[in-house]
């Protein structure tokens, strides 16, 4: 797919550029975003030079993950990254974040992921987009559910961290949450056991 570009209020979602090398690599040495994210620790200019110029481009030439750098409209400042990647059953994506830690608080990946999202379904005919993130990471949980994703639980050793499995929240939105449609039916389960037809019959 081509690279392109969204727009909200606020916000640029742009592919990474070469020149944003720097401030990823600056952005990234905040412990918190080492810590709670799948970045190498410690991080070098290398890794960031690699994410932007290689692994991103990447991605979109192959479809296998859209990356966007978050950037503000006022000042051109990079706010943090986000990524949109492609899961194993067709219509299903992940989406993936960090924010600068200069820019928190402020709503920018809430707006972000909102953005992302009304695109992923549009665009790319995503039928579900989740999200997950170690269990105890309680910032990105709080964009999530300010985003509308409804948290479905758990993962035992879900994700695996610098050597490390970790345990996992999961969580997700549909178009419908944004009321938009989606490409293909969806049947909920209304009760438990709703729709089993393997229950015996009286007779």
């Amino acid at each position: 797919m081509e690279p392109i570009a969204l727009t909200t209020e606020r916000l640029l979602l742009r592919p990474f550029a070469r020149g944003d090398a720097q401030d990823v690599y600056a952005a990234c040495q905040d412990p918190d975003i080492q810590r709670w994210t799948v970045v190498p620790s410690p991080y070098g200019l290398a890794d960031a030079e690699l994410f932007t110029e290689k692994l991103s481009p990447g991605g979109w030439q192959d479809d296998s993950m859209y990356n966007f750098a978050v950037v503000r409209r006022d000042s051109g400042a990079l706010t943090g990254a986000l990524g949109i990647n492609r899961r194993s059953l067709p219509g299903t994506y992940e989406v993936g974040f960090w924010t600068a830690k200069e820019h928190r608080g402020l709503g920018f990946m809430t707006e972000a992921v909102l953005a992302a999202a009304h695109w992923t379904f549009t665009s790319l005919g995503g039928d579900r987009l989740e999200w997950r993130a170690e269990a105890g990471n309680e910032p990105s949980r709080a964009v999530a559910r300010r985003a509308g994703f409804h948290m479905e639980g758990d993962q035992r050793s879900g994700l695996l961290n610098k050597g490390v499995r970790r345990d996992t929240w999961v969580g997700a939105l549909l178009p419908s949450d944004l009321g938009l449609p989606g490409t293909s039916p969806y049947l909920a389960a209304t009760a438990p056991g709703a729709g089993r037809t393997d229950r015996p019959t009286a007779p």
